[in-house]
């Protein structure tokens, strides 16, 4: 559904993007890692047919970026920034905007609403929303005519957890219908929990790629079980069948409290190859 061939991208004399490929198959979620001021937006601009590029080739639905119809773009749906959402507007007035313009039925409109848990505020002003609500009025309006690429740029920056699993049920309910998802992130447990394949992008270069879980396994050196005794004591162990013996006298005794393996997760994963953090720190 979407295909990125040595893309690259440069503003005056900076280099945004630089050899960036991959493939997304249909109806899976692809999430782009990488902290603020990596590409990610650039990268989402560009796959949209709002920004052209210099080098490789982009291609979504089977076209080329640059030679989709007005009928192409009607199957694809973006959400970046707060674009979509009239704070003077209630929610369905919103949504009616949007649906003239797409040529929806507004029978759909109480349903979208439905869809994101917004229905019992269907009538309220988008001034008066809280972030989360605003988020969810921001993804209905994406949602509003059934596209089957959806570019989610940030979808969660700034929620409380809550709010955020509710987004992700959200986002994982479109991923069931068919949908293919493009998602951009810098939270690393949003990507693991939402993502089929993840992309690390660090100073507009793709630095690995894969499914967040096996991406983890490689790059887990050291291979160690971690065990939290009933004693307070914390003992390290190798990760193999020659801890199993120590391991089983343990647990008979009951003097386990907890056990944890050393797998890194994306975020360590990301510094290891990078040397910064996802989320760097304020």
């Amino acid at each position: 559904m979407i295909q990125c061939v040595n893309v690259g991208k440069r503003f005056a004399e900076k280099q945004v993007l630089s050899g960036v490929s991959f493939e997304i198959p249909a109806g899976e979620i692809f999430g782009l890692l990488g902290p603020s001021g990596a590409g990610k937006t650039t990268l989402i601009r560009i796959l949209t047919g709002q920004l052209p590029y210099e080098a490789g080739s982009a291609s979504i639905l089977g076209k080329n970026v640059g030679n989709l119809t007005g009928e192409d773009k009607k199957r694809i749906g973006v959400m970046m920034d707060e674009f979509g959402v009239y704070d003077r507007f209630s929610c369905v007035e919103n949504l009616t905007i949007f649906a003239d313009i797409y040529g929806v039925p507004h029978s759909s409109i109480e349903h979208t609403l439905e869809i994101v848990g917004l229905r019992d505020a269907m009538k309220k002003k988008a001034m008066h929303l809280s972030k989360g609500m605003r988020t969810k009025l921001r993804l209905a309006r994406v949602f509003l005519h059934s596209p089957e690429i959806i570019f989610l740029d940030e979808p969660t920056s700034g929620l409380d957890p809550q709010t955020m699993k509710s987004i992700h049920r959200i986002i994982l309910d479109k991923k069931k219908s068919g949908c293919t998802i493009f998602l951009t992130t810098h939270n690393m447990e949003e990507a693991a929990a939402l993502c089929d394949t993840v992309a690390l992008l660090n100073e507009g270069v793709i630095v690995e790629q894969g499914a967040p879980r096996e991406m983890c396994r490689k790059y887990n050196h050291q291979k160690t079980i971690r065990l939290h005794l009933s004693s307070g004591e914390d003992v390290q162990l190798p990760h193999g069948k020659e801890s199993a013996g120590e391991i089983f006298k343990l647990l008979e005794a009951g003097k386990i409290e907890t056990i944890h393996s050393s797998e890194p997760t994306l975020e360590t994963v990301f510094l290891e190859l990078t040397g910064r953090k996802l989320q760097e720190d304020a």
